[in-house]
């Protein structure tokens, strides 16, 4: 076999609930905007101004409209000055979630997936080492502070910080799945006993390094992203924060929050084929889906929404589509199927936690998020491929992330125990 995969159904676990959700897309920041942006099937790709890329074939992607100012705090003005991207887009998306929680405990654990982590504070630190011949004094100025920031772990600990939060921390950094990874990690400390609650997610912000390199990759898209689509031709990237507060059943109960959702079953599968290139048939992602489903003690058949990985990228989509196609079966043709990612980019550590959300929004919600700018589906597309917003009872939900370099993960989300 050519992946490894994971499974813990046989494993007796504390039932695991989602109890608030922060997001932040290109969309806008909050719940409310996204979730209404996602229902019409609104598209936020824009013009990049967040650096030079002029010399770039491609210009645009998913970037987020900052508000000048921080949600409130407690860093001081010389911590918040020093503040990378990705850790505003943390802050706003963890204050959501703990507010939208109604959790007041500190001590809470933080599990987060990022992939480009503090990025761009690496490559200013770069330009500054390479400009050298200005003068040492001038070579050295902040170089120390963005040496330090530009650890991803930094970036946690000043959400932490800025949200009076004391727990343990996790950084996961595993490629696209890492925040689908995160999520799945906190999942399991829940499910096993060994805390209550965790804060979890995944994030990233644009920078022109990773930018410059999916491009340089011609993995961009040239023209517009279009998931499964026939002609597509590249993804396109965004940036972003999916934050929730997770629980056990027991002790969400006991403190009387709303419940958004459960978390039925998560899974993971590491294809061996390829650095950059998925399986062709899917295989890891396969045992992914296979492994989600028997922790959740679900069939295929019983998945009301597969939301997935769908980047837009000619080898991917066919390989995600073919294993879905194996996965399931008999009932594929009347599996409801979209990716959002041609309305916000790619979100890369930051897409399996915010596509999560999603999911939770459409759970809430009672609709289908359509798969945009499509013209000509894919043949591969077996499945109900959603195309136009359209309205839907919804009782589970699964998201698919995959990874450079084989990583699968699948996350299985259910309605609410009353």
């Amino acid at each position: 076999m050519a992946y490894r995969s994971a499974s813990y159904q046989s494993v007796p676990r504390r039932r695991v609930v989602v109890t608030g959700a922060g997001i932040v897309t290109s969309h806008g920041l909050g719940w409310q905007v996204n979730a209404g942006a996602f229902r019409q099937g609104t598209v936020s790709l824009r013009p990049v101004t967040l650096f030079d890329v002029s010399r770039q074939r491609v210009q645009t992607a998913g970037e987020v409209i900052l508000s000048a100012a921080l949600p409130p705090h407690r860093l001081s003005p010389q911590e918040e000055r020093r503040l990378e991207r990705g850790a505003h887009l943390l802050i706003h998306a963890a204050q959501e979630a703990l507010l939208h929680s109604g959790f007041s405990g500190k001590n809470l654990p933080c599990v987060l997936g990022t992939s480009a982590g503090g990025m761009a504070l690496g490559e200013a630190f770069y330009r500054q080492a390479c400009g050298a011949a200005a003068g040492p004094r001038k070579s050295r100025a902040r170089q120390a502070t963005r040496a330090l920031y530009y650890q991803s772990q930094q970036q946690v600990a000043a959400m932490q910080r800025a949200l009076g939060l004391t727990g343990p921390v996790t950084v996961i950094s595993n490629a696209c799945a890492s925040g689908a990874n995160a999520m799945a990690h906190a999942f399991s400390l829940i499910a096993r006993g060994d805390v209550p609650a965790v804060l979890c997610g995944g994030y990233d912000a644009l920078c022109q390094l990773v930018f410059a390199g999916f491009d340089t990759l011609k993995a961009l898209s040239a023209t517009v992203a279009r998931p499964f689509d026939a002609q597509r031709d590249g993804l396109a990237l965004g940036e972003g924060a999916g934050l929730v507060l997770i629980e056990s059943l027991e002790h969400a109960r006991a403190r009387k929050a709303s419940l958004l959702a459960e978390i039925a079953g998560t899974g993971a599968g590491t294809d061996l084929h390829h650095l950059t290139q998925p399986h062709p048939q899917g295989d890891a992602a396969l045992a992914s889906m296979t492994a989600a489903c028997a922790m959740a003690g679900l069939e295929p058949g019983e998945i009301d929404y597969l939301n997935s990985h769908g980047t837009g990228t000619p080898l991917n989509d066919i390989a995600e589509a073919l294993a879905i196609q194996r996965w399931a079966g008999d009932s594929v043709a009347r599996l409801p199927v979209s990716s959002t990612k041609g309305a916000i980019g790619h979100l890369l550590g930051g897409a399996g936690a915010v596509e999560a959300v999603i999911c939770l929004m459409a759970l809430r919600g009672g609709f289908l998020p359509p798969c945009v700018n499509i013209e000509t589906p894919d043949p591969a597309c077996t499945f109900d491929l959603i195309r136009q917003p359209r309205n839907a009872v919804l009782r589970t939900a699964l998201t698919n992330s995959f990874g450079f370099g084989g990583s699968n993960a699948t996350l299985i989300f259910r309605q609410p125990p009353d």
